[in-house]
């Protein structure tokens, strides 16, 4: 009777777990550990990453920087003469305590390249300099003078670096998903707040950022091989949970 009783407390508990959400319009900044080719990928192959700057959420709670995020390939075409094409989606998203199903889109993406080079100064004294005293320069070009605390571009100041990470309120840009405007305090990590679409990849086209159906599937093609490697840079926008099932 107690291994009953103790079995029903575990599927209780499991049951809470699941049933956490994201509220829509939240930034998620990830950096997938796995790679993407169109040569070896598969479908149901499962992709791998983490989150790279704490999220706060509105009733107060956060979401640790760290966290175990994982998706899965839907489709593959090979490369051939007409070119190549992935598609994939985001499931999960785990942290100590919490685990929450994901129903994103794609804001922007950018190559391991263009991630390094985002966390290095620009200028040429700060060799002497803590890293925190560094001015770089994020994806898609606004300017983080991180001993100052704060963000820059052409427009302005833009939003905040206190230390733990970049900070700032995501407009609606082009085709790719706007931030909850209420909230001036997403996590951008590397990113500007104005960065929408692909950076870093040649030749490769975001074909379906998520938000059109089939919803949540994000599809990249290009003219040659796709070839996304590990350490790159997702900037992820949660919605609304669709009905039905994930």
């Amino acid at each position: 009777m107690f291994a009953k009783k103790l079995a029903v407390v575990v599927l209780l508990s499991a049951t809470a777990l699941t049933a956490q959400s994201i509220p829509a319009g939240t930034a998620l900044p990830v950096m997938l550990n796995s790679g993407l080719n169109a040569k070896g990928a598969k479908p149901n192959q499962k992709i791998e990453g983490k989150l790279m700057q704490e999220v706060n959420l509105p009733d107060g709670g956060k979401i640790k920087s760290g966290s175990h995020v994982t998706g899965h390939v839907v489709s593959v075409t090979r490369p051939s003469s007409s070119g190549s094409r992935i598609v994939v989606q985001f499931d999960e998203l785990q942290d100590d305590h919490q685990v929450f199903p994901l129903h994103v889109s794609l804001r922007a993406i950018a190559s391991s390249q263009n991630v390094f080079q985002a966390g290095l100064s620009i200028d040429a004294t700060s060799t002497y300099e803590s890293s925190q005293s560094w001015t770089t320069k994020q994806v898609g070009g606004e300017v983080v003078f991180r001993g100052r605390g704060y963000v820059a571009s052409d427009q302005g100041r833009v939003g905040v670096y206190n230390g733990t990470g970049v900070w700032g309120k995501i407009p609606a840009a082009g085709d790719c998903p706007a931030g909850d405007s209420s909230n001036p305090q997403q996590a951008l990590w590397i990113f500007s707040t104005t960065a929408c679409g692909i950076y870093g990849f040649e030749h490769t086209k975001l074909e379906q950022s998520g938000l059109t159906p089939p919803l949540e599937q994000i599809a990249f093609s290009s003219e040659k091989d796709i070839d996304i490697r590990g350490g790159s840079g997702w900037l992820l926008v949660t919605s609304t949970a669709p009905a039905g099932p994930k």
